[in-house]
């Protein structure tokens, strides 16, 4: 029973090792060639679209920005198990084995063929892996075959150790083989992501540089500027799109007076405009970290719509990205005089390509499913009523304002911290209508109002903090914001779907001796 455990054991890490060889070359490939293309990727990226909006929710919720890595490796764990089996399989019947080899990879395959943008040249990563995972299983199996064939010679058991030694030896050296080339690709994908020797355009009007924050004088309060590595990331994409600037542009159609379409150069070229706009993605949760603030620079959207000449019947833009994927703006948003953008940098620099490279709509007051379209190629000025986009088709909120909101930094929920004076402190948000006060209560009491910090305008959040005089015991904390028109934070609690949560966030912290 023992030496069947372990036979078993070994043509299921064969079946595992023809797998993995199969998927880390292709991911090589596919990094040499069209990220998006790798069969791993292709298939995580079919599990995203078919998975229901309250899963996404859950995870976007709970996971944060590590959902995509979470999800990558599941599929990836599901994939390994299935060619465990198939390597079991193969022992007794390897034309099945092949056969079902094969399957998982064409499976994978047709993930790929599914993808908007589709080209014959996206499933060389995948016919690498078909090749090369059938291929491996042959080798493997066949070897496990030789080692436990029985002796028929004196000398044949030193021959039996040295054909286990190779079979070993041929184990790790695959091992070693995938683990080079999933790294080799990632790499590749890293290095193809740098942006070098691209300046940002001149700016009409350069603002002043924005005062120091409270972070300065607070420890724990959320920098008054949010750094490019810090900016939360919420999207669909698992391989970040590689776009070539030369090649890039932007197309304007629909119902205007004359299609209009630019090159890079052509934005780069205007002049453009900076402003303090801060993001919020429609799945963050009260009191949650999927917000964030920067200073934009870019070309100002309505100047671009008002020289294609906008048409009477539309009543949003459509806007595409570089792989088909779809945003749905209110055309009012564009046209009413606010900031609505389509930014090239961020921050002083050039737009990073995990934030949208070439270029991105940066719409402030509106949820970023809506306004922020990233890598977008073409905005198509259309009617509700005739085109939808990706989350309007789940059923997500067309319009979507940005609710009012504020979110307590320190102390952090279900902290110990030392009795005596400190501070309570955090950041609020109106945006497009300004922060007017934020207020704070301590264990049910009145609201008190906080002190404020810089004013970046009314599309940019404000930093907050409230001295307190910690004693000891259980204390439960909460804050609020009003806005410039005199609009009070709901305390109505509200899920993110579909159109945004609402609530009051209140925390409990323990004050210690």
């Amino acid at each position: 029973m023992r030496h069947l455990d372990r036979q078993t054991l070994a043509h299921a890490t064969a079946g595992v090792l023809a797998g993995v060889v199969g998927m880390s070359v292709a991911h090589l490939t596919a990094a040499l060639l069209t990220p998006a293309s790798s069969p791993a990727l292709a298939v995580s990226t079919a599990v995203i679209d078919a998975t229901p909006t309250p899963v996404k929710e859950w995870a976007v919720r709970e996971l944060g920005s590590a959902d995509k890595p979470i999800l990558i490796g599941s599929v990836l764990l599901v994939t390994i198990v299935f060619a465990a089996v198939i390597g079991v399989v193969a022992r007794r019947r390897l034309k099945l084995g092949v056969g079902l080899m094969a399957a998982l990879v064409l499976l994978a395959g047709a993930a790929v063929v599914r993808q908007p943008l589709f080209e014959i040249a996206n499933l060389v990563p995948t016919a690498v892996a078909l090749v090369l995972g059938p291929a491996v299983l042959v080798l493997l199996t066949r070897a496990l075959t030789a080692e436990r064939t029985p002796p028929h010679r004196q000398e044949a058991p030193d021959e039996g150790a040295a054909t286990r030694r190779s079979v070993l030896i041929g184990f790790g050296a695959l091992a070693l083989l995938s683990a080079a080339a999933a790294t080799g690709g990632q790499l590749i994908v890293r290095g193809r992501t740098a942006l070098a020797d691209i300046m940002l355009p001149r700016v009409r009007d350069p603002l002043p540089a924005l005062p120091a924050g409270l972070e300065e004088t607070h420890q724990g309060i959320s920098r008054f500027i949010t750094r490019n590595r810090d900016f939360y990331r919420v999207d669909t994409k698992l391989a970040v799109p590689i776009v070539d600037q030369n090649s890039w542009s932007l197309t304007i159609d629909g119902d205007v007076d004359r299609e209009l379409t630019f090159s890079y150069d052509d934005l780069r070229a205007r002049e453009n405009v900076e402003h303090d706009i801060t993001l919020t993605c429609v799945s963050n949760e009260v009191g949650g970290k999927l917000v964030g603030a920067a200073r934009w620079t870019g070309v100002p959207l309505e100047e671009l719509l008002a020289e294609a000449g906008v048409g009477k019947d539309a009543d949003q833009i459509l806007s595409t990205d570089v792989e088909g994927f779809t945003i749905s703006t209110p055309l009012e948003a564009a046209m009413d005089g606010r900031n609505a953008m389509v930014a090239l940098g961020m921050n002083g620099e050039v737009l990073p390509r995990t934030h949208g490279f070439p270029a991105r709509l940066v719409v402030p007051g509106l949820y970023g499913y809506v306004g922020a379209t990233k890598w977008v190629t073409r905005l198509t000025l259309t009617r509700y009523d005739e085109a939808t986009a990706y989350w309007t088709d789940r059923d997500w909120a067309i319009d979507a304002p940005i609710k009012l909101s504020s979110r307590i930094d320190t102390p952090r929920p279900l902290s110990n911290i030392p009795s005596g004076r400190t501070v309570i402190g955090g950041v609020a948000w109106a945006q497009h209508h300004g922060v007017a006060t934020v207020d704070v209560r301590i264990d049910g009491g009145r609201w008190q109002p906080a002190e404020l910090g810089p004013d970046a305008g009314i599309d940019y959040w404000r930093q907050w903090f409230l001295p307190w005089d910690a004693q000891p015991g259980s204390h439960q904390l909460a804050v609020r914001v009003t806005d410039r028109d005199g609009n009070v934070q709901s305390g109505e609690r509200a899920t993110p779907f579909p159109d945004g949560s609402s609530g009051i966030q209140e925390i409990v912290v323990t004050v210690t001796d």
